[in-house]
């Protein structure tokens, strides 16, 4: 896989007008020419995601999706001052080349950013990797996010992309007024695991970092051969943050099955596929940042769990209402929420 998603061909109602879009960023960004065409990439459920071909090489346009949007959701301009920030930085981006108002060309908000050229591992398990290729790809993500957490927000100009302390507090809130909003049914798990997690929240110790938000190793791009990390990609849910929430959703692709709509490691023989260890791969972060082992892990991993769920439903709702990006697939997720919330649930009462 070479390019930063996976391409389609198929009509979508986040169709570009080339003529205007390519009078636009001719004008805007330095050596662009003509644009010759532009390609949606098929996966990816909240941002449309589009392969530009210009004279002037490959870029990646993202947008905001048409349609009546929910509050604080698809702000794209914030990925785009993130991407901004990190060039340049111990944390791989992309290039962030041009931003452009919601009057824009296509009628919302998008950006472009700098194509990079390399491969995306859909499959965590990664069937067509060594052992010692496996080893060395969970290695280099949680390298990269260890170096995320440590970034000087204020020395790259983030110390105002969020607000400081009180994260889990905040984002439950946040996520589940966004659950609220997009509910099509109700579903007992999740109603109580958003009470249980307004009574437990793991309080504030001081810690703020840059967090990404949705760290998965589908939103990375990999050297073609080997395992150096050269993106991070979708930063739409970037903020200043805890940075427990990033590492307890990575860890949670542990606990998910690698079947069906969900791309985790759980019940797969992980010592024998190279694959580390939840333990372990904490242990390691931890030694990175020189912290301590956190203790409130099922807290995290239930909020993690949570927030999936809640971004899940967004997505169903989305597609009910026609604007999903890919509304085949976000028809097919809708089963996934009530999994989710009953791995929350069954975490909580079993305490790991």
């Amino acid at each position: 896989m070479t390019e930063q998603h996976r391409e389609t061909h198929a009509p979508d109602a986040a169709a570009l007008d080339l003529v205007a879009l390519g009078a636009e960023l001719r004008g805007s960004i330095r050596d662009f020419g003509a644009l010759q065409s532009a390609t949606k990439f098929s996966d990816g459920q909240s941002n449309p995601t589009y392969l530009l071909c210009a004279e002037g090489g490959k870029y990646v346009l993202r947008a905001k999706p048409p349609g009546h949007l929910l509050a604080s959701a698809h702000q794209v301009d914030r990925e785009f001052r993130v991407l901004k920030a990190l060039h340049g930085s111990a944390v791989p981006v992309p290039e962030a080349l041009y931003l452009s108002p919601e009057n824009s060309s296509i009628g919302r908000m998008f950006y472009v950013m700098s194509h990079v050229e390399g491969r995306i591992l859909w499959d965590p398990a990664l069937p067509d990797e060594t052992v010692e290729g496996r080893r060395a790809i969970y290695d280099a993500m949680n390298r990269v996010l260890a170096s995320l957490h440590s970034i000087d927000v204020s020395a790259v100009g983030l110390s105002d992309f969020g607000k400081p302390g009180s994260y889990f507090e905040r984002q439950i809130a946040r996520w589940a007024k966004q659950y609220r909003a997009s509910e099509t049914e109700k579903l007992e798990d999740m109603d109580w695991l958003i009470n249980w997690l307004e009574g437990h929240d793991a309080g504030d110790d001081g810690q703020v970092a840059l967090v990404h938000g949705d760290y998965r190793i589908d939103n990375m791009i990999f050297s073609h051969h080997g395992a150096d990390v050269l993106a991070v990609l979708d930063w739409e849910l970037s903020t200043l943050g805890h940075p427990l929430a990033d590492l307890a959703y990575q860890c949670m692709q542990w606990r998910l099955p690698n079947k069906g709509s969900f791309r985790g490691i759980g019940g797969l023989d992980r010592e024998a596929l190279g694959l580390p260890l939840e333990a372990e791969y904490v242990r390691i972060y931890c030694g990175r940042r020189g912290i301590d082992i956190p203790k409130n892990w099922v807290f995290a991993l239930a909020f993690s769990f949570f927030r999936i769920g809640a971004i899940i439903q967004g997505v169903v709702k989305r597609a009910l209402d026609g604007n999903a990006s890919n509304p085949e697939k976000a028809r097919q997720l809708a089963a996934a929420v009530p999994l989710v919330a009953r791995m929350a649930r069954d975490l909580v009462n079993n305490g790991e």
